[in-house]
């Protein structure tokens, strides 16, 4: 549909089983790329424990899937919180494929939530350190290749209806996205004279294995029980239901291919109508 084919694409936290990294891994997949698929691999700390993580094996098991598929892709474990671990997974993925085209910067933390008096100093250092350093450090070195390529590129960042409301319990993560919004309008300003394009796209709640975390935590706050909580939800959406991975996954796809060719610096709701500046 987008002439995507034989496209290289690395996709951060990508690993863990239906979340929206892998929704997005699939429709590259069917677009006819070769992808990269990226997440922690292991747990580190009571930050990172394996209830909220992509592991090695989830990695291992997207890519026998799509091999049955037909498709092309391969898993690397990064910690996307430190530039050595970052620059390993590039030179892996050009040393594999030959050359990257598109990154989807999806790694991050939306389970370390508290009120703003309770947050701790590490806590704070995780949600930042993945959610905005992770994907200024996967830019810089995705845009030194795709400079040192000479036919642009595509970088999407996935950041988040708090990138442009508040919320409380989420000060961190309200504030991370935030910054991935300056830093993807910074960027996209710097690298359009390389031809290559940097978008965000902000969705709003979809209950993947993080979202029904999210339902438990905001419903127990609130004082509502899981259903009710979720009812809301839809309630406020004038399309009346919550976000799919599916709807992350197309955005990206229209914004790595040609054509959204005259679209950069953009921050593109993908909220039903929930969110609208």
């Amino acid at each position: 549909m987008y002439n995507l084919t034989d496209k290289v694409v690395l996709v951060t936290g990508a690993g863990r089983r239906n979340g929206i990294g892998e929704a997005v891994v699939w429709r590259f997949i069917t677009e006819g790329c070769r992808v990269v698929i990226s997440d922690i691999g292991s747990a580190k700390g009571t930050s990172f424990s394996n209830d909220h993580i992509g592991t090695t094996d989830d990695m291992n098991r997207l890519v026998e899937a799509i091999a049955a598929q037909g498709g092309q892709a391969i898993g690397i474990a990064c910690d996307v919180r430190f530039e050595n671990e970052v620059e390993h997974l590039f030179a892996r993925t050009i040393e594999t494929f030959g050359r990257i085209d598109i990154l989807i910067n999806n790694a991050g933390v939306g389970y370390l939530m508290e009120a703003v008096t309770n947050v701790s100093e590490s806590d704070w250092d995780a949600v930042l350190d993945t959610n905005l350093k992770g994907t200024f450090l996967c830019t810089k070195h995705a845009a030194r290749h795709m400079i040192r390529q000479g036919q642009g590129g595509s970088i999407i960042n996935i950041a988040s209806q708090a990138a442009k409301s508040g919320f409380p319990f989420a000060a961190a993560y309200t504030a991370s996205k935030h910054g991935v919004l300056g830093l993807t309008r910074s960027n996209a300003v710097e690298l359009g004279q390389y031809g290559i394009r940097v978008n965000a796209v902000c969705p709003n709640h979809i209950t993947t294995g993080l979202g029904h975390w999210q339902n438990q935590y905001f419903s127990n706050k609130l004082g509502l029980s899981y259903d009710d909580y979720l009812q809301s939800i839809k309630d406020r959406n004038p399309l009346g239901r919550t976000g799919l991975v599916e709807d992350v996954a197309k955005t990206c796809a229209f914004l790595a291919s040609d054509q959204a060719a005259y679209i950069t610096g953009e921050a593109m709701n993908v909220s039903g109508g929930e969110e609208y500046h």
